[in-house]
């Protein structure tokens, strides 16, 4: 399951560019968006990596 963990991002992005193009907007006005989605995706990639390093696997 962990494997597929690379698609939250992928998908937070995709939903937060269709938001942004449904309410005209550009990608430059949205780019907070996109960084809040990456720091998101970080702090779950660092939480995984913590416990998987704890549990030792």
């Amino acid at each position: 399951m962990t494997r597929y963990f690379f698609l939250i991002p992928l998908v937070l992005s995709l939903i937060w560019f269709f938001y942004l193009r449904s309410n005209g907007w550009t990608i430059k006005q949205g780019i907070k968006g996109f960084i809040y989605i990456a720091v998101f995706s970080g702090f779950i990639a660092a939480f995984y990596t913590l416990m998987l390093w704890l549990t030792g696997r």
